[in-house]
């Protein structure tokens, strides 16, 4: 952030919020998650995960999302993502994703480095595939010359903070298997999901037909941590071996394990991912009536992707992170976290209102006329 004399006349007397609008992943650690650690940092134990730790976090998935839950703790998100597909995925077989996945723009290529599989990224309006879609690539089955589509990997929020339900998920599902295809959900902000569709997590995964699952943490509330979670032991296969070929396995696992068990006690992660999602809420109804505001689509999750006059982006930026969506029609993207407040919507809303409000001639300071803070890892 610029130093108030270095901002906009707008803004340069108004007060910043504390928070940041950027991504989940730019706040702290929740102080449960923190003590958690702090405790968990006592004598000896066991490593590479046979220790009491991720026991107890195992048993907290499997009350969670079913008795035959395997869960692996991995460092990050991508590396979940990795080991779950590499599990699902035969050596010549294809994903299916929407396009913008997390997977096909923000992980570096790396499910294609790293498993050598092609990604096939369908064109979708709003980040969420449609079971129909899967036809046309279904004549690639059984022909040598084809890789062979055997995942279908879909966001549960999606990067455009969208939400699937769970019967559109099942028919996805439903349609990927019937066709000879395992179906993975990242779930990177898999809790936002959860809380505001209020179900339980077993039915808009296992229960509706999902394989296997990224579980996300670093987004809601944790230091470090995901963890991937398959239906069954079947599922699972051996990827405890992928795992660690992936470079996913802590040595010390504890430090992993105690931060799930802080969120998955008296469900945390549904707490906090239910406050991002209702600041998000409180956010939408702040802004939407500003004029020259423009929101395409109901805030359901804990972002917004409103379209804003190009000239305020990088004034409103300098004042408070956030990233650039869609440079060429002004589309911002303000994401929420476990500890947004109601002061940090308020002073941000004000701040909006007042760039916004600006006539456009006085809008462009010359410190500010290029974004700051572009599109980057969701």
């Amino acid at each position: 952030m610029k130093p108030a004399d270095d901002l906009h006349p707008a803004l340069a007397t108004l007060p910043r919020p504390t928070g940041w609008f950027g991504s989940d992943n730019q706040s702290g650690a929740h102080p449960l998650v923190m003590g958690a650690i702090a405790s968990a940092n006592a004598g000896y134990v066991t490593g590479y995960g046979d220790d009491p730790y991720t026991e107890q976090a195992e048993e907290l998935f499997r009350e969670r999302f079913g008795a035959d839950t395997q869960a692996l703790l991995t460092f990050n998100g991508t590396g979940a993502n990795v080991t779950a597909l590499q599990a699902l995925l035969p050596k010549y077989g294809a994903i299916i994703c929407p396009a913008g996945a997390h997977i096909d723009v923000d992980e570096t290529g790396a499910p294609e480095r790293i498993l050598g599989a092609k990604l096939i990224d369908v064109p979708t309006p709003d980040g969420k595939l449609l079971p129909e879609q899967l036809d046309d690539y279904l004549h690639f089955i059984g022909v040598q010359h084809h890789v062979q589509p055997a995942v279908v990997s879909i966001t549960q929020s999606t990067e455009l903070g969208t939400l699937y339900t769970v019967d559109e998920i099942a028919a996805i599902a439903d349609a990927a298997h019937r066709n000879g295809m395992l179906m993975h959900l990242d779930g990177a902000r898999i809790a936002n999901a959860v809380a505001a569709l209020g179900c339980d997590p077993r039915a808009m995964t296992f229960a509706a037909g999902v394989d296997a699952v990224s579980f996300g943490g670093t987004k809601n509330g944790l230091l470090y941590g995901e963890a991937v979670l398959f239906k069954d032991a079947a599922t699972a296969g051996g990827a405890i071996y992928l795992r660690k070929q992936a470079t996913q396995l802590a040595s010390k696992m504890r430090f992993i394990s105690a931060q799930m068990i802080a969120v998955l006690t008296d469900d945390l992660w549904l707490k906090n991912a239910g406050h991002a999602n209702a600041m998000a809420a409180r956010l939408d109804a702040a802004v939407r009536p500003i004029p020259g505001v423009s929101l395409e689509r109901p805030t359901v999750v804990n972002s917004l992707f409103p379209i804003i006059p190009a000239a305020a982006i990088a004034p409103l930026q300098a004042w408070v992170p956030h990233y650039t969506w869609n440079e060429s029609t002004g589309q911002v993207r303000w994401v929420c976290s476990f500890d947004t407040s109601n002061e940090d919507i308020d002073r941000f809303a004000a701040g909006v209102a007042a760039m916004v409000g600006t006539p456009r001639q006085s809008l462009r300071n010359p410190a500010t006329t290029r974004p700051v803070v572009t599109k980057s890892s969701q």
